[in-house]
């Protein structure tokens, strides 16, 4: 057995959507078959505990092919300057560390080879993203990832309208032990946003966004910080 989140689209408790930590039967190995009959097992747990959830996995061992298409490896952004490249592959361009970055020459590579770049562990503690001229805190957590992929997802406008027929995600490939960022949070707080009529404010600028996902979670980080800061000064 094991536990995974899902991501359910629903305002709650200042919160822009729901998590439900779901057990359900883990099949092992690397086999795709494999990933998706968890998949198949996550997603049925969850129906019995929450019948009124429509859920889609959203990675490439997905059964749709809207949830492979919507995976961040397959997910592309086209710029002005006709660059095209992946929400990954962006994603890991951007960062920042101690000791280097951001690396923009991975901008020319696959979502997989920019993801296992070398650089991207032997650089040191993150400390920014970078993307392009604009720069992003490392907190909230999540922040830049979804601030990213949610702005990549409504410029593909067929994929953006496609999912807003669903109103749960899943990542099979994301164990919250792990790892912090997850396309099916991405998902669920776009379809949020649409269906709460809160995208375009959200997405008027970068600190607008940062409000409107993160509000409760940004005032508390900052009287956390204030208070922090009033501690040295003692």
């Amino acid at each position: 057995m094991a536990k995974r989140p899902v991501f359910i689209s629903k305002l709650e408790k200042g919160k822009i959507f729901k998590k439900a930590l779901i057990e359900f039967e883990w099949f092992p190995g690397f086999a795709v078959i494999q990933k998706q009959k968890s998949i198949t097992d996550l997603h049925a747990k969850t129906i019995e505990k929450y019948p009124e959830l429509k859920i889609l996995e959203i990675s490439s061992k997905s059964l749709d092919e809207l949830g492979i298409n919507l995976s961040a490896f397959n997910l592309m952004i086209n710029t002005k300057n006709n660059m095209t490249f992946s929400v990954e592959t962006a994603f890991q361009a951007s960062k920042v560390f101690k000791l280097g970055g951001p690396y923009d020459d991975l901008y020319l590579k696959s979502s997989k080879e920019a993801k296992k770049d070398i650089r991207l562990k032997n650089s040191g503690d993150l400390i920014k993203f970078k993307y392009f001229n604009r720069e992003f805190p490392i907190e909230p957590k999540t922040f830049f990832y979804n601030w990213l992929y949610i702005n990549a997802l409504v410029k593909n406008e067929k994929l953006a309208q496609d999912v807003l027929e669903y109103n749960a995600f899943t990542d099979i490939e994301f164990n919250p032990d792990k790892s912090i960022n997850c396309q099916a949070e991405s998902v669920a707080i776009y379809v949020s946003l649409v269906k709460n009529d809160l995208l375009e404010t959200a997405l008027k600028s970068i600190n607008d966004f940062k409000q409107t996902v993160y509000g409760n979670e940004v005032q508390t980080s900052e009287k956390n910080q204030q208070r922090s800061e009033q501690i040295r000064l003692l």
